[in-house]
């Protein structure tokens, strides 16, 4: 099954989408610029062989939903996100504010 939710961030329109999957959840909430995701984020693979991307991206770990994916601490960004001012230990929301 899969869910998509707006959320208004700051008069921004981010797009969370859920995916099911057997034994797993999929989550993800992008904007124009970039995402956070669930712990299936790959974000060393990101900086490593797609790094002429430019992918904003950002990982939080142990999270079960949008809202806990909101809330949660990053636990690992892009070098692209960094550039951003996207930090470890930032709320999702917040890095959220900064993919404009």
């Amino acid at each position: 099954m899969i869910r998509m939710v707006p959320y208004q961030i700051d008069g921004m329109t981010a797009l969370g989408v859920e995916v099911k999957l057997p034994k797993t959840t999929l989550l993800s909430i992008s904007t124009e610029v970039g995402y956070i995701m669930c712990g299936a984020l790959d974000v060393g693979l990101l900086n490593a062989k797609l790094a002429d991307r430019a992918i904003v991206a950002g990982r939080a770990v142990g999270v079960r939903t949008l809202e806990q994916l909101l809330e949660a601490p990053l636990e690992a960004v892009t070098t692209e996100a960094e550039r951003r001012g996207i930090h470890v230990g930032m709320r999702g929301a917040d890095a959220l504010r900064l993919m404009r």
